[in-house]
């Protein structure tokens, strides 16, 4: 089930699906030039503003470590799990964190190459078809112009931490992935990846047009 709403992220509160899960990435309130929303709210404003968006739901968000902290201090919740992402680059404040509230992930859902694999016991396994559980931290490429997944979205998450931040969640059969901040749609196509329920909502028209194409004609 895919589901996409062109509108405010308040919009979540009229959403009757049990079990959802939000899984987001949030404006960070930096300042970052988006086309129709201001970056910039006072922090206590910010903090309370996500605060009561997210609400008690179990909740997977990405941010700048120190601004976790702050948030999971104002939610009065505190992280099952951490989780850390670097972006391969030369280029300041590149590290990310990804908080999971009221979920505990299991890391042997997704695979990953093994480290070590002329060792004659990892011959084997990879032989058999197996992989490594995922790590906790994700040294990953951010999504460049000439990434083949660039869109015209001007902050766009990579498509393999949106695939191992659902992966990781389990019993996803079971639940519904809402992003209330869908941006370019890189949550739904994790979603599509993985056969998971997902509602998506964008305030603005021209980066909703982006991610429901990107999100339909994913095969």
């Amino acid at each position: 089930m895919i589901k996409l709403i062109q509108g405010d992220c308040y919009r979540i509160k009229d959403i009757e699906e049990k079990n959802i899960v939000i899984v987001t990435d949030p404006p960070f309130n930096i300042g970052y030039k988006y086309r129709t929303y201001k970056d910039n709210k006072k922090e206590q404003e910010y903090f309370e503003w996500l605060t009561d968006l997210f609400g008690d739901s179990p909740l997977v968000c990405v941010h700048y470590p120190e601004q976790l902290h702050k948030l999971s201090y104002y939610m009065n919740r505190f992280p099952t799990k951490i989780c850390s992402l670097v972006y391969n680059s030369n280029t300041g404040k590149q590290h990310r964190d990804v908080a999971y509230y009221g979920i505990k992930p299991d890391f042997r859902l997704v695979k990953q190459p093994y480290k070590n694999p002329n060792d004659k016991r990892i011959k084997k396994l990879i032989q058999e078809g197996k992989g490594a559980r995922l790590y906790d931290w994700w040294n990953v490429n951010q999504v460049k112009n000439t990434s083949k997944e660039k869109t015209e979205h001007p902050c766009q998450m990579p498509e393999i931490i949106m695939e191992y931040i659902i992966g990781i969640i389990p019993n996803k059969e079971e639940i519904t992935v809402v992003d209330p901040f869908m941006g370019s749609g890189t949550t739904g196509v994790a979603c599509k990846k993985k056969n998971v329920n997902f509602i998506g909502i964008e305030k603005d028209e021209f980066y909703f047009e982006i991610a429901k194409k990107r999100i339909y004609e994913h095969e």
